[in-house]
């Protein structure tokens, strides 16, 4: 093996170093990538069950009747 100056040594660390920031860069890019792509593996689902059922229980029932502008009739809807 042969004897490295330190300017030697200095230039194969800065070497080094700029590959690996090149790549970190390159890697960070292709993660911005993949994840603009794929938005739906950030979105927080419920794990259990239960959570599912809470978690639903907070959405808003259909609207029926005079919230929708229609009168509510006690007679059944007629089938035609």
């Amino acid at each position: 093996m042969r004897n490295m100056t330190d300017a030697d040594r200095a230039r194969l660390r800065e070497s080094f170093i700029g590959n690996g920031l090149l790549l970190l860069f390159g890697c960070g890019v292709l993660a911005f990538l993949v994840a603009v792509d794929r938005v739906d593996w950030f979105s927080i689902r419920p794990a259990t069950g239960t959570s599912i059922a809470m978690a639903r229980s907070t959405e808003s029932a259909p609207k029926v009747g005079p919230a929708v502008g229609a009168p509510v009739s006690a007679e059944p809807a007629k089938i035609q």
